[in-house]
């Protein structure tokens, strides 16, 4: 006995999918009379139709990201990029004055920027202001 008219009706009636709609087997001939929704609604009364409870998975669990090499977001130094910044500053600085000191006092004055001796522009150029004296 083929009832998907049947069932695809009392599913748009009670507003539920058709999976959830139950019909009870002593009950299938009333169920094959009814023709209206009225009829559908008065069979739910009853008993001859049963709505099964919502199964599955509620909660939508969603895909960790992986920690792969198209991922990882690497963190540069901050000690690194002060050192790369002031030495930067201070090698132009060194460039500016290129014409005032003499090859030995500028290879020094290079080692020195390169090994942090210098803490700051304004240190490199009274040191500078001290050897041109």
């Amino acid at each position: 006995m083929n009832l998907k008219k049947k069932k695809a009706l009392a599913a748009r009636t009670l507003g539920v999918g058709e999976k959830r709609i139950k019909f009870l087997e002593p009950r299938l001939e009333e169920i094959k009379e009814a023709l209206t929704k009225q009829d559908i609604k008065d069979l739910v009364k009853d008993g001859a139709i049963v709505i099964k409870n919502i199964g599955g998975r509620k909660t939508i669990v969603r895909k960790k990201k992986r920690r792969t090499a198209g991922n990882v977001r690497k963190k540069v130094n901050r000690r690194k990029e002060e050192y790369v910044a002031l030495t930067r500053k201070l090698r132009k600085q060194l460039r500016i004055m290129e014409g005032k000191l003499t090859k030995k006092e500028k290879e020094d004055l290079r080692k020195k920027i390169k090994n942090k001796f210098f803490e700051s522009n304004a240190a490199f150029k009274s040191y500078i202001g001290g050897i041109r004296k």
